[in-house]
């Protein structure tokens, strides 16, 4: 493969995977992107496609320009033939007519929509290597833009998107017509590498005046934002400027691919598009925490509440169980609500609408709240220990007790005080304090481990809610715009998305 066959061959494939990352973006997306802007991008990718598989080592450059412009006599000049109709009898046709520079230019001039009758070879073995420079030219003579015939503006609207290169011809009384700044020009933006302006009838204007009227026509392409176009001056009646013409079209023939640096811009154009359809970027993660939709929701509920009455029955306070109440609806919607606004805040609106549909509604969310609430255990046990120790203070009062009776009886009958009696029953009362203060000591314990439970379990309770009804809808979301965005970057040109 030739040095150029190669470069054109890199450039082909990088379309190609360009083109996929397109298509692939426009899928992940589905019905979040208008269908007409799917349309326009699903129709340029197949457009790029077909000129792909047609090759790229054929330049097509399309002479475009409105009634009377002389576009028709400079195909002539250009070609130096005399085989696209001028005068009276142009504007009845709406046909393409197309010169081709070498061979193998069937398939082109077949997609590109052109009759066999309407195509001619211009190199031959008469020429020898005079039309060189040009070969792999395919010149079409496009009909007038704004020719009353509506059918002739299709024309020109089908093929001008279909063109590697724009060579527009204009004259010097109309070179600055509405028709054409607006209705074309204007919205070829970013195309400018695949554009130039032939001023034409350069001989019905005064040497001093040429130079002056071209320099008005480029402040009025800088004025559509088209800068850098190149504007060059030509006579195609008395051959002025046509060299230059030509080689301008040599120059573009011979270079990097036109074919595939105006696909590109296709490519660029739609994914530009596409990705306007598309937020600069998602939510930052701590945005969609859930820490604060589990605190909204467990208030709304009295877990905390609910939590500290539990703990207050196993520390032996006074009261019955107590239940969590039921889940308001108005909270859910609140919560709800505000989880909303924060998950789409700077997305486009049709991802902001999806995110809606998918996340549960205000009835779901309560029903699957009530339900997993009702799972949580709220009973009061007692600590065992505390028990314990109670009955051992009692065992131990007891105790106390016969002993300082035993020790009173044996001084009322005359005997020694029993110090020993006494010690013990002292001894027995220490320790039966001991053991109270020590069992309120572990029902306190065990009154905030209960209800820390109590509350760790609502928690998970009402997060597992949040989670799958909240959380988990938006991230798919969040994600299929992530994946979308990253295609469509992807699908840019390294230009472009700088």
């Amino acid at each position: 493969m030739t040095t150029t066959g190669a470069v054109h061959g890199a450039d082909t494939a990088d379309l190609q995977r360009r083109v996929e990352a397109l298509l692939e973006a426009l899928d992940v997306a589905g019905s979040r992107v208008p269908g007409a802007v799917a349309a326009r991008v699903r129709r340029t990718a197949a457009q790029v496609r077909e000129r792909l598989e047609l090759g790229v080592d054929q330049t097509v450059v399309a002479l475009a320009g409105g009634t009377g412009s002389g576009k028709s006599s400079l195909f002539n000049a250009i070609a130096g033939l005399e085989f696209a109709e001028v005068g009276v009898k142009r504007p009845t046709t709406s046909r393409v007519t197309a010169c081709v520079w070498g061979a193998d230019g069937e398939p082109l001039l077949d997609w590109l929509g052109v009759g066999p009758d309407d195509r001619i070879q211009r190199e031959s073995e008469l020429d020898a290597d005079d039309q060189a420079p040009l070969r792999g030219l395919v010149l079409l003579d496009l009909p007038d833009h704004d020719s009353v015939s509506p059918e002739h503006r299709q024309v020109v609207d089908r093929v001008v998107p279909l063109a590697d290169l724009l060579v527009w011809v204009v004259d010097p009384q109309k070179y600055a017509d509405d028709a054409l700044h607006t209705g074309y020009l204007q919205r070829l933006v970013g195309h400018q590498a695949s554009m130039v302006v032939v001023l034409n009838q350069l001989d019905t204007l005064a040497p001093e005046v040429r130079g002056e009227l071209a320099d008005d026509l480029r402040r009025l392409l800088v004025e559509d934002g088209l800068p850098g176009v190149g504007v060059l001056r030509a006579s195609a009646r008395t051959g002025e400027g046509i060299d230059t013409v030509r080689a301008e079209l040599a120059g573009v023939v011979g270079q990097r691919s036109s074919a595939a640096l105006r696909a590109g811009t296709e490519v660029d154009d739609a994914a530009r598009e596409l990705g306007g359809r598309l937020g600069a970027a998602e939510p930052a993660p701590a945005r969609l925490a859930v820490t604060p939709v589990v605190d909204a929701l467990t208030d709304a509920v009295g877990l905390p509440a609910v939590s500290d009455a539990v703990g207050a029955v196993v520390r032996g306070g006074s009261g019955g169980v107590p239940e969590l109440g039921a889940v308001p609806a108005d909270a859910v919607g609140l919560v709800r609500s505000s989880w909303l606004d924060t998950a789409t805040d700077g997305l486009p609106r049709a991802w902001g609408l999806d995110v809606t549909r998918r996340v549960a509604g205000v009835d779901e969310l309560r029903d699957a709240l009530t339900a997993a609430l009702a799972r949580v255990t709220l009973a009061a046990r007692p600590s065992r220990g505390a028990a314990a120790l109670v009955v051992l203070a009692g065992v131990l009062g007891v105790l106390a007790l016969a002993l300082g009776g035993l020790a009173t009886g044996l001084r009322l009958g005359g005997g020694a005080l029993s110090w020993a009696l006494v010690g013990g029953a002292v001894g027995a009362v220490v320790a039966a304090l001991v053991a109270l203060w020590s069992a309120a000591g572990l029902r306190a314990r065990a009154g905030r481990r209960r209800a820390a439970t109590v509350t760790a379990d609502g928690r998970a309770a009402v997060e597992a809610v949040a989670v799958s009804g909240l959380v988990e809808p938006t991230q798919e979301v969040m994600a299929e715009h992530r994946r979308a965005r990253e295609l469509v970057a992807a699908a840019r040109t390294a230009a472009t998305r700088a």
